[in-house]
């Protein structure tokens, strides 16, 4: 991501998420996202940090014109490629209402590993967080 995909980034997270990150939280992980451009239009970022020998994905968003389109498993798929080879495990926290990311990252290999309750903030309260991990050192065979 380069700064000047900064305004079309947040314009994503502001139509898909029900909380979404700041500017300030988008400028501190500008060299952890990747987005995705179709046709010179940016359509969706992927947030991806990594420590040692983990990464977790802390944001995932397309564009909702171009949701149901495959774009969401093609962004998961590049940059689970693009890790570092020692990474050996991948997390990430997804809604517990968010059936499709859920079903897009267990077509991934992602597994149940746990739950943070009332972690998501809702228009009606507070939602949880399904944990969810994949290994990737059988990957790397």
């Amino acid at each position: 991501m380069q700064i000047d995909d900064l305004a079309d980034v947040l314009a994503i997270e502001q139509a898909t998420s029900q909380s979404p990150w700041s500017e300030l939280q988008f400028e501190q992980s500008i060299h952890d996202t990747v987005v995705l451009i179709c046709d010179t239009r940016l359509v969706g970022f992927l947030v991806l940090g990594s420590v040692l020998d983990q990464a977790e994905v802390h944001n995932l968003a397309i564009h909702p014109q171009h949701q149901g389109e495959g774009l969401g498993s093609a962004l998961l798929d590049h940059g689970i490629d693009s890790l570092a080879p020692e990474i050996t495990v991948l997390h990430l926290e997804v809604r517990v209402s968010n059936f499709r990311a859920i079903r897009l990252y267990q077509q991934r290999g992602f597994v149940e590993v746990g739950e943070r309750r009332d972690y998501y903030k809702t228009e009606y309260g507070r939602e949880n967080a399904l944990l969810m991990s994949r290994s990737l050192a059988t990957d790397a065979e």
